[in-house]
């Protein structure tokens, strides 16, 4: 009776390993499945709150970066704006430096002219050597002066037969001349001088009144580009035919 009952026991205790056994084998394979899915879900799943945030990252970086380009081309220009500036700025103050040291040279050349000028021609032609001398003296001496002042940009203006301008010229006096369009520079008070591009004393001058009025540039221009003048060569052939 015993034998049959250990037996008995014996049987059972292997029927319930061999079913035991499968059933935890089940059991752990599925938890390892859901840990892998888990895994899997977790690598391959996206985070909506680090997508945004990456998302604004990029953005900000983005917007920076554009700012900092602007700055930079603006800061790039303004570089070429001072260079550029600086370089007229250098440019003027060589061309012009000497533009307070020219004006007041100006009334010795003025003098000059003026001493020769007083000098009668009937006089220089009967002369002596003396007298000669110095009237040739005070010549070169204003044409070196001329010439010193011409080589720093200063240049005399004498604008006579011209027609008047009020950028380069001083009206002193009217003179009635039919001869000659109205405007024109007749006469020359005191001669004018530029230095460079600017006016350093303007011409002191008499004006034509009472002539023809001036014909505009453009019709002027016109009538050149039309071609023979009224008793040119059309003119004589048709007077041949």
């Amino acid at each position: 009776m015993t034998d049959e009952t250990n037996k008995r026991e014996t049987e059972d205790a292997a029927r319930e390993n061999e079913t035991g056994a499968p059933k935890v084998d089940a059991a752990n394979d599925d938890v390892t499945g859901e840990e892998a899915a888990f895994d899997t879900a977790s690598e391959t799943g996206a985070d909506p709150a680090a997508e945004t945030a990456a998302d604004e990252a990029l953005t900000a970086a983005l917007a920076e970066n554009a700012d900092l380009k602007d700055r930079f081309m603006r800061a790039a220009a303004e570089m070429e704006n001072l260079r550029r500036r600086t370089e007229r700025e250098v440019k003027d103050a060589r061309s012009y430096a000497v533009t307070g040291f020219a004006r007041d040279m100006l009334s010795v050349s003025d003098n000059l002219r003026r001493a020769l000028e007083a000098v009668p021609q009937e006089m220089r032609e009967n002369a002596d050597e003396a007298l000669k001398t110095l009237l040739d003296g005070v010549e070169m001496t204003e044409r070196d002066m001329l010439s010193a002042l011409e080589r720093h940009g200063v240049k005399r203006i004498e604008p006579e037969g011209q027609k008047f301008d009020p950028n380069f010229h001083q009206a002193m006096f009217e003179v009635p001349n039919e001869s000659v369009p109205n405007g024109t520079v007749v006469q020359i008070v005191q001669a004018g001088y530029v230095i460079g591009e600017r006016v350093l004393r303007p011409a002191m001058v008499g004006v034509s009144r009472g002539g023809p009025k001036p014909e505009p540039a453009a019709k002027q221009n016109a009538s050149a580009a039309d071609g023979a003048e009224p008793g040119g060569p059309n003119a004589e052939a048709e007077r041949d035919a």
